[in-house]
C-alpha cells in the first residue's frame, strides 16, 4: 500500500518505519518551511510486537517526501492537540488525497472533531508508541503491538478493511474499545493524574527525571492513583458511562496503596511500559491534557483536591 506521514514527528516516523519494513511505500507531507531533511533516518527501537519485555533493534528508515496532487491509501496525522486544522489545511493545499488516519489527542466533542476533518474520510486510531528524535535525526522509539481502532461502524470510510490489513502485514493488533473519543478522554484523564502527581512539586522542566521519580516511588503511585479516581470523575461528568471501560480501569479500582506496590513492580519488570514513560519529552503537549481536565473540572464544578493542588503548583 501506499501510506503517508504527515510530517517527520515521532509517532508517524515509527509506524512509517514499520510499515516500510513490512514492504509499503511511505511518504511524509512536509510542511512551508520545513528545513532540509534527511535521506534517511537511523532508529534505534524497542520492539514489543513480539516479545513481551521487548527487543532492542536497530535500522535504517528511507525518507521520502510526497510530492502534490499526490494519492494514497491512508494519511496518518499525529499532531499536537490544537493543531488539527492547520495540519489539514497542509494536506488541502497540496492537493493529497487519501483516508485520514488519526493519531492525535482530542479533549473535543465528536461534532467538534466532524468540523475541523470537514470533507475528509477519516478514522480515529490512537497510538501505542512514543520516543524522542534526536537532533541528527535519530529516532529513539518504542513500539507496542497493538493499537487503538475506532469500531467499523462509527466510520465514514470504504477501505476499513485495508487499514486492518495495514496493521496486520506489520504485526500491529487492534484493540477496538466501546467508543474511541470517550476512550481518548478517559486516556488523557489518567495522564493528567500521573502527570500531576509526577510534578508535585512544581514544573516539569525534566520529564525523563520525572517519569523516573515517580515509577520508583510507590508512595507517589498510590497518590497517583487517588489523582487519577479525581480526573476520571472529570470524564464521567462529560456523560461517559465509565462501566463500559472496567478492563481499562481496573487497576485504579483496588486498594490505592496495593495497586501503588504493583505499579512499582510493573515498571520495573517491564521496559516497554517503563520506557515509555521516559521518552516522551513534549512538555507543551504534556501540559496540554492536564490543563484541559483541569479546566473542565472547575467547568463542572468538581472537588478534586488532589489534583488541583498538584496542578496549580505546576502552573504557577
Amino acid at each position: 500500500m501506499r501510506v503517508a506521514i504527515l510530517g517527520l514527528g515521532v509517532i508517524g516516523t515509527t509506524y512509517a518505519y514499520a510499515f516500510q519494513k513490512a514492504g509499503h511505500e511511505t511518504f511524509h507531507i512536509l510542511r512551508d518551511g520545513k528545513k532540509e531533511i534527511p535521506s534517511t533516518i537511523s532508529v534505534h527501537l524497542l520492539d514489543g510486537r513480539y516479545e513481551n519485555k521487548g527487543e532492542e533493534k536497530d535500522g535504517i528508515y528511507n525518507v521520502l517526501p510526497a510530492k502534490e496532487n499526490d494519492e494514497f491509501d491512508f494519511i496518518f496525522v499525529s499532531v499536537a492537540s490544537g493543531n488539527l486544522g492547520s495540519a489539514l489545511d497542509t494536506i488541502r493545499k497540496r492537493n493529497i488525497k487519501g483516508t485520514i488516519v488519526l493519531f492525535c489527542n482530542f479533549w473535543n466533542k465528536r461534532i467538534e472533531v466532524e468540523q475541523i476533518i470537514g470533507d475528509f474520510n477519516y478514522v480515529i486510531a490512537f497510538p501505542t508508541a512514543g520516543g524522542h528524535m534526536e537532533s541528527d535525526w535519530i529516532l529513539n522509539c518504542v513500539l507496542f503491538d497493538h493499537i487503538m481502532l475506532e469500531a467499523e461502524e462509527k466510520t465514514n470510510i470504504e477501505n476499513y478493511s485495508d487499514l486492518i490489513t495495514l496493521f496486520n502485514s506489520a504485526d500491529i493488533k487492534q484493540e477496538i474499545p466501546f467508543d474511541m473519543l470517550e476512550w481518548i478522554w478517559i486516556h488523557m484523564a489518567i495522564n493528567a493524574g500521573v502527570t500531576s502527581t509526577a510534578g508535585r512539586n512544581g514544573g516539569i522542566d525534566n520529564p525523563n527525571k520525572l517519569a523516573k521519580d515517580l515509577m520508583n516511588d510507590a508512595k507517589a503511585l498510590k497518590q497517583a492513583v487517588k489523582s487519577i479516581r479525581e480526573t476520571l470523575k472529570v470524564v464521567e461528568a462529560r456523560g461517559v458511562n465509565l462501566n463500559l471501560y472496567k478492563n481499562e480501569l481496573l487497576p485504579y479500582k483496588i486498594p490505592a496503596g496495593i495497586a501503588g506496590i504493583a505499579m512499582k513492580k510493573l515498571f520495573s519488570s517491564n521496559e516497554l511500559t517503563s520506557r515509555i514513560m521516559t521518552l516522551h519529552n513534549d512538555v507543551n503537549d504534556i501540559l496540554y491534557g492536564c490543563k484541559c481536565v483541569y479546566d473542565e473540572g472547575k467547568k463542572q464544578g468538581l472537588e478534586l483536591p488532589i489534583f488541583y493542588k498538584n496542578i496549580e503548583r505546576i502552573i504557577a
